[in-house]
């Protein structure tokens, strides 16, 4: 009941956005309707559209996007259209045309006509109010893309619609109220038919170019953002779900693993308890490197499940250890199957994950989880994840992060033992690898994953913050302290990447850590990116990471992770700058070790 009512007062605030004010136009065009007959039907309307598109983004794929973006620009054509009937009469009783007819009639639609016309402009406004997503609803959509569609995400969504729409109830009424004395003092409301059309026209321009979401939101100074966040911080509902890149134990110690040689230490089996059944792989929505595998298939085997993502550092790091342990205890009953899950919208596209896979040499069976359905049967909360399944088919062990390579091997020997006479290789693993697969360095690391999205963003220091939505010009500040970071040049934010819309545009880092990565893309049609590095103003030289050369360069030529710096001396505090010479490029996260 709590969370309920927190997405309801989140819906509430959802008026103070600064993407709503442009929208206002649309609602206040009706005012001088009844609110029984008009108003509610509009409300009704926005709502069905907002819950439309929210769990449709909750839910779906790339094509959401796309889609949703589309309907943005079929209910600007359709609400301008709905403007100029009411600035121009004469203009609209001239053309003929259904597209028109139907423009009048939302103008013109008598007070106890149907309830379509208002449902209608409800729907083209609520497609525009839909990207007005605060904190409180940011969670209830992450939880939704991880957990699956449910009765209580769809409560949740309605609640925030219900508590949206009853702030705009009252800004309705009392705008129907304001119409009402004008109209009686004046004997007229032609010129308010007038002035509602050129507002609505105004609101129109304002949103095509975007100042719902750039302006306005320098000129909001955040404060929904901030009225969420204190309202989370006080009624303090359960988050959803959210996966991380885990590097620690669930007792919080740190993690690390070897890159020298590990010899075999005395090793006493001890008990592992049932955890419970192998949980089914059937959401998988593509297999690479195996036909469909099931629990029944597997049964008498051996099996590590492992949790990962192409673009995870630590998920990279594991890889030298996967593949060993498959080569070496193929022939004693094991196999590894691994789950890719996706972070990124791209993550989720078969051709990038066959991709990634051939190139990280993977050769075990790989499933492709875009639908995050294995990753909620296995109630899953962390990539890396290992779980380590008997020959009967029951999860005996399960291991969050990177690190503790020794155990899991015994553990992996355990199982083998357990599960018949087969001989089982003694000794550990020891791979060696290079790039973004090698061990992590082991001095400690200040700098955490960052994310340049603006759905995640922190620590981002340009002047003027992020502005999502549009192309904006960003200047890097004179200086950064420890863990901010900077945009420069022309760029377009979302809700999780930044886009490069002209050549010469920067990012600006500074981190105390061994390694920096950053997760690139290059331009939408697939055309390299050129960029060169810099660390404290200088070519890396020695400390250059795998992806680039001694000066810093180096080519954006797919979307994944990239090694930028790996410093020879040490995890010293340094200032780095990636400049990029063409446009398009694509940027993420940053990750470090």
């Amino acid at each position: 009941m709590l969370v309920l009512i927190v997405a309801y007062l989140g819906g509430v605030l959802t008026i103070l956005s600064p993407c709503i004010p442009p929208v206002l136009p649309f609602v206040f065009a009706r005012a001088d309707r009844p609110f029984r007959s008009h108003g509610l039907p509009m409300l009704a309307g926005m709502a069905l559209a907002f819950a439309a598109v929210a769990t449709l983004a909750a839910v779906g794929g790339g094509w959401v996007v796309a889609l949703n973006e589309w309907g943005r620009y079929a209910a600007i054509a359709l609400l301008a259209l709905f403007g100029l009937t009411l600035l121009l009469p004469a203009l609209a009783d001239r053309l003929s045309r259904p597209l028109v007819a139907l423009g009048l009639r939302l103008a013109d639609a008598p007070t106890g006509g149907s309830a379509f016309t208002p449902l209608l402009l409800g729907v083209g406004t609520g497609l525009l109010w839909a990207p007005c997503a605060g904190p409180i609803l940011g969670l209830i959509l992450t939880g939704a893309a991880l957990n699956g569609a449910s009765a209580g995400t769809s409560l949740l969504l309605l609640a925030y619609a219900a508590g949206a729409c009853t702030s705009l109830a009252a800004a309705l009424l009392f705008g129907h109220r304001m119409f009402a004395r004008m109209k009686a003092s004046l004997r007229t409301g032609e010129w308010l038919r007038r002035a509602a059309g050129a507002a609505v026209l105004a609101g129109v321009g304002a949103i095509a170019l975007g100042l719902d979401t750039g302006l306005l939101s320098r000129l909001s100074g955040g404060g929904t953002t901030a009225l969420e966040q204190a309202l989370l911080y006080r009624l303090g509902p359960p988050k959803p779900a959210v996966p991380q890149s885990a590097r620690q134990d669930r007792g919080g110690q740190m993690l690390t693993s070897a890159e020298a040689p590990v010899p075999a230490p005395a090793f006493t089996p001890r008990p592992l308890r049932d955890q419970g059944p192998f949980p089914a792989l059937a959401g998988a929505t593509e297999w690479v490197n195996s036909p469909p595998l099931t629990p029944e298939a597997l049964r008498g085997k051996v099996v590590l499940v492992d949790f990962w993502t192409y673009s995870c550092i630590n998920c990279l790091r594991t890889l030298p250890y996967l593949r060993a342990w498959a080569e070496k205890y193929k022939d004693a009953g094991l196999v590894v199957v691994g789950v890719h899950t996706p972070e990124f919208a791209f993550e989720k596209r078969p051709a990038n994950v066959r991709r990634a896979v051939k190139d990280l040499e993977i050769g075990f069976p790989v499933a492709v989880d875009s639908d995050y359905a294995i990753w909620r049967a296995f109630g899953n909360q962390a990539w890396p994840a290992f779980y380590f399944v008997d020959a009967q088919g029951r999860i005996r062990h399960h291991l969050f992060g990177e690190g503790q390579y020794a155990k899991s091997e015994q553990v992996i020997q355990q199982l083998l033992a357990e599960a018949g006479p087969s001989r089982v290789a003694a000794g550990l693993v020891a791979p060696q690898d290079l790039g973004t697969q090698a061990a992590p360095g082991t001095e400690p690391v200040r700098s955490g994953e960052t994310y340049i999205g603006q759905e995640r963003a922190e620590g981002f220091a340009s002047p003027g913050g992020l502005v999502a939505g549009r192309t904006h010009a960003y200047q890097a500040p004179a200086a950064l302290r420890i863990n901010q970071w900077a945009l420069a040049g022309d760029w377009a934010v979302d809700a999780e990447r930044a886009v490069l819309a002209r050549p010469g545009g920067r990012i600006a880092y500074r981190f105390q850590a061994r390694d920096l990565h950053l997760v690139l893309g290059p331009a939408a049609d697939g055309k390299p990116v050129r960029f060169r590095v810099r660390i404290d103003g200088q070519p890396p030289l020695a400390d250059h990471g795998f992806d680039t050369d001694a000066q810093g360069v180096g080519t954006v030529d797919a979307q994944r992770l990239y090694q930028l710096v790996r410093q020879q001396q040490g995890a010293r505090e340094r200032l780095f700058e990636i400049e990029f010479l063409d446009p398009g490029a694509q940027a993420y996260a940053f990750t470090f070790g």
